[in-house]
């Protein structure tokens, strides 16, 4: 029985909270002991209050200790921990390894996915992308992510650096993309709701092709009669230049070919 403990109470927090929690995850193997919460109220309705902590010093003993907390705030939190040699991973995509204190054992435990409050997620879909500082404690990491996901990856602090930048492409600046598109049709009284096929199969896509091999569109044809309409048509300056530049980009992506 692998004995874990979630320091923190925010989005990923709560969601490995419930994955932890689920039945069909995990069996006997692992066992959520207790989770740590400066504000209890705001886990209180995902597991029992006895269960619940906002007092660092009273955390209980451990195999693993999850801290799940805002980027700048996990140096701080590895510090105050009372306790000695014991293995210690924080879930952030661009924090190093060495951020955490050296009074533990270190590690990440990342799982690389967008998450919401109150809207559930299948976690055994994830992808969870474990680093340690030994193969021990590799292994007993290993164990706890395939728990709750068939999908766990070796990614050391350079890499998972390299994927969170990524990450925020593929996800962050894409939705902002969806914002603007949204932005567009609300000025021009066309529903959003048009797009949303669209958005689907060029996400679906990607499943089957290479984003490269997937590309479409004026800039990709080189269609500047096109490019130059829509430059023109484009009043919001912002917008104006994130599609130059997104044009450009692609262009030059073709370029290289």
């Amino acid at each position: 029985m692998v004995k874990v403990i979630i320091i923190g109470s925010g989005n990923v927090a709560q969601h490995l909270i419930a994955a932890f929690q689920n039945p069909q995850n995990l069996g006997t193997e692992i066992e959520l002991v207790q989770v740590f919460s400066r504000q209890i109220g705001s886990v209180s309705q995902l597991l029992d209050s006895d269960h619940i902590t906002n007092d660092l010093d009273t955390l209980a003993e451990a195999d693993l200790y999850i801290i799940a907390v805002s980027d700048d705030a996990i140096a701080a939190i590895s510090s105050k921990l009372l306790f000695k040699n014991r293995l210690v991973v924080h879930t952030s995509g661009s924090v190093p390894l060495n951020a955490l204190d050296d009074n533990n054992r270190k590690g990440v435990f990342y799982p690389l996915q967008t998450f919401t409050k109150n809207k559930a997620v299948d976690f055994r879909t994830i992808p969870i992308c474990l680093e340690s500082e030994n193969a021990t404690d590799f292994q007993l990491l290993e164990k706890v992510a395939k728990a709750i996901s068939d999908k766990t990856f070796a990614i050391n602090s350079e890499q998972r650096k390299a994927l969170h930048i990524a990450a925020v492409f593929v996800n962050n600046f894409t939705n902002h993309l969806y914002q603007i598109g949204q932005e567009i049709c609300l000025e021009n009284q066309v529903p959003f709701e048009i797009l949303k096929p669209l958005i689907a199969e060029t996400a679906n896509k990607i499943m089957l092709l290479s984003p490269e091999e997937a590309q479409t569109g004026p800039a990709k044809r080189n269609d500047t009669d096109t490019i130059e309409a829509h430059e023109a048509f484009l009043s919001n300056q912002n917008h104006l230049t994130i599609y130059k530049t997104l044009t450009q980009s692609i262009q030059q992506n073709g370029k290289k070919l």
